[in-house]
């Protein structure tokens, strides 16, 4: 794990009952969600966050990426230790919203040239998470595991959409951005695969999950030495209170591509733009989302496709 270097340390949910389940069926369990929370509260007091299971070649390719004097070659070599990372990096090369020439790409060199190092990372979580769905240890969670996922896809691909389209942040730092959002949901639900009786009160574990997943990916994100940037926008992903001042912020984009990723609730589009206040910067409305989503149609499905 590589050490975090900065004095910012996220700020973590006061142990509460708001930050607490909020109920339990039983007695009992409500002990096992309170004592969860209690642990989940230890291990960022401690700076015991790691996420269990994450094969250890993302912080290989996350060291050889945050060295100044690594060159391509050198990025190339570790990236091709692992065959499927590989793969998957042309795959995502080759797809229409990379490379929309149509030009193919056959070689690991040429497809890491051509997305750049933020795609790069992009595509090592994806191969990470696809790698922990087939961990003894989460059996019986693959479903869990699979809407997260889905879940994460859709926010990365609707942020690079909307970076590319409507604001000048770079549109590989929105999708890698969008991927790492839910990395404290993915963080929660390792954890609690070895305190099954949590998932037997959903309303309980949503309550757990609200109120600590930023906290956890901020951690986690600064221990794998993500850039200042990068953990802010995520911590920031769920805030509708920020000032909107200034141009738009790799934050902004991130909190829309949250937003339209939720569109299945029963909130309408135009309600929750209004309650977005960072979001005025951009100018946009329902109208202007949705004219977004059906002519970039094309180009999410295809990210949606190559991360998996």
């Amino acid at each position: 794990m590589i050490p975090s270097e900065r004095d910012n340390t996220p700020m973590q949910p006061q142990l509460t009952a708001e930050t607490a389940p909020s109920r339990a069926n039983t007695s009992t369990e409500q002990d096992i969600a309170f004592g969860f929370v209690r642990e989940l509260a230890a291990e960022l007091s401690g700076g015991k966050v790691e996420l269990p299971g994450f094969p250890h070649i993302v912080m290989r390719v996350q060291r050889v990426l945050s060295d100044p004097g690594a060159d391509l070659d050198r990025i190339v070599r570790v990236i091709g230790g692992e065959p499927v990372l590989a793969t998957q990096l042309v795959r995502i090369a080759n797809s229409v919203a990379l490379n929309p020439g149509g030009t193919p790409v056959t070689d690991l060199r040429t497809a890491v040239a051509r997305v750049g190092l933020d795609t790069v990372r992009s595509a090592t979580i994806a191969f990470a998470v696809r790698q922990l769905r087939q961990a003894p240890a989460l059996r019986g969670l693959e479903g869990r595991l699979g809407e997260l996922w889905k879940r994460s896809v859709q926010i990365a691909s609707l942020s690079f959409v909307v970076a590319r389209r409507m604001t000048r942040v770079m549109a590989d730092t929105a999708l890698l951005c969008g991927l790492l959002q839910g990395v404290g949901r993915l963080y929660i639900l390792t954890r609690a695969s070895g305190h099954r009786s949590l998932f037997q009160d959903e309303a309980a574990y949503a309550a757990i999950e609200r109120g600590w997943h930023l906290s956890i990916a901020a951690a986690l994100l600064e221990n794998w030495g993500m850039a200042d940037e990068i953990v802010q926008a995520v911590q920031e992903s769920e805030n509708h209170e920020r000032e909107a001042r200034g141009p738009a912020t790799l934050a902004d984009v991130l909190l829309l591509g949250t937003l339209l990723a939720d569109l299945d609730e029963p909130v309408s589009l135009s309600a929750r733009l209004e309650a977005a206040k960072p979001l005025q910067r951009l100018q946009i409305d329902a109208a202007t989302c949705e004219g977004l989503l059906e002519e970039s149609a094309q180009e999410i499905a295809a990210l949606r496709s190559a991360l998996g």
